[in-house]
């Protein structure tokens, strides 16, 4: 049986590089991604950093203006340094530029993120249920009258609506156990870090399914996924050399090569997303961190889209 019968995959659109990122390839790897049927897009949201990244709204909107099917993802948002007016407004414009293909993943961040953007790390989480409750209201009521702790609003209007009924889904990409339960029974899907290890996923899998359980919704059918950054060549040993470039230059933590990435021949990545799977993953996002075009050709072969 092929990967792609037992999960759903996704592909990162090039945006987060220690170089430059030449828009030809943002564009190949978009138009190509679609036509090997990969389900989706995905992008995330690093405004300060230390390496070249995209605004992801800004990319993704791009990457909508030259495809025509593929869904467009970002994970994550982080909620909190933003007002959800502004997001509520910047996600319901790209599913509607994108025909309906838009998910939003929202996150708490970091410290580092309430420190850049002078915003109380205090209160975060009530910031974030709330900016939730607001975006979703927002997106699905003519008129919103939000009486909130932190949030008011009185007769809100915005157009456009989402193309996608009720609302264009959001998920969450948390860890802590107790955001793992948030997720749960606010969002619409869940999705673990690149950052965070293979084993730390396999240890949150359960902890989701029973909160999922005891809100009466479905695990199998509630998005179960994390992002694997990855790289996948014949020889075993350039495979582990660029990821671990990837995660001493970009995140700082060469441990993360072996602990939270995978890399190998397709052999051995297959068998890796594998044991993902087995772990309770419904959808994987496939990030390659080198050489993105021809790497996609090859995950393609590993997951059966090839």
């Amino acid at each position: 049986m092929a990967l792609k019968d037992t999960a759903a995959f996704g592909v990162a659109l090039p945006h987060r590089s220690p170089e430059p990122i030449d828009m030809a390839v943002v564009r190949r790897v978009a138009q190509r991604a679609e036509a090997l049927g990969f389900r989706d897009l995905w992008v995330t949201e690093n405004t300060l950093d230390h390496v070249f990244c995209f605004d992801p709204v800004v990319v993704l909107t791009y990457a909508a203006a030259v495809t025509d099917t593929i869904r467009l993802g970002c994970s994550v948002v982080v909620l909190p340094v933003h007002n959800p007016l502004h997001v509520a407004h910047q996600w319901a414009s790209l599913d509607y530029v994108s025909n309906g293909r838009a998910i939003l993943g929202v996150g708490l961040g970091r410290d580092h993120h309430y420190q850049q953007f002078q915003m109380p790390r205090d209160g975060r989480v009530r910031r974030f249920r709330e900016g939730v409750e607001l975006i979703k209201a927002l997106w699905t009521e003519p008129k919103v009258d939000y009486q909130g702790r932190i949030f008011q609003l009185e007769e809100g209007t915005m157009a456009p609506k989402p193309v996608q009924k009720p609302r264009p889904p959001i998920w969450m990409g948390v860890g802590h156990p107790d955001a793992v339960r948030r997720a749960a029974s606010i969002a619409d899907g869940w999705m673990g870090s690149g950052g965070s290890s293979n084993a730390a996923f396999t240890r949150s899998v359960p902890i989701l399914r029973e909160a999922l359980a005891k809100a009466g919704r479905d695990p199998a059918t509630f998005p179960i996924s994390k992002r694997v950054f990855l790289s996948v060549h014949e020889r075993p040993e350039t495979a582990r050399a660029e990821l671990h470039r990837w995660f001493t230059v970009v995140y700082r933590n060469p441990e993360g090569t072996d602990a939270s990435g995978i890399h190998g021949t397709p052999e051995q990545v297959r068998e890796r997303l594998e044991e993902l799977v087995a772990a309770g993953a419904n959808h994987l996002l496939l990030n390659p961190v080198a050489r993105q075009a021809e790497q996609l050709e090859m995950l393609a072969s590993v997951v059966g889209y090839a």
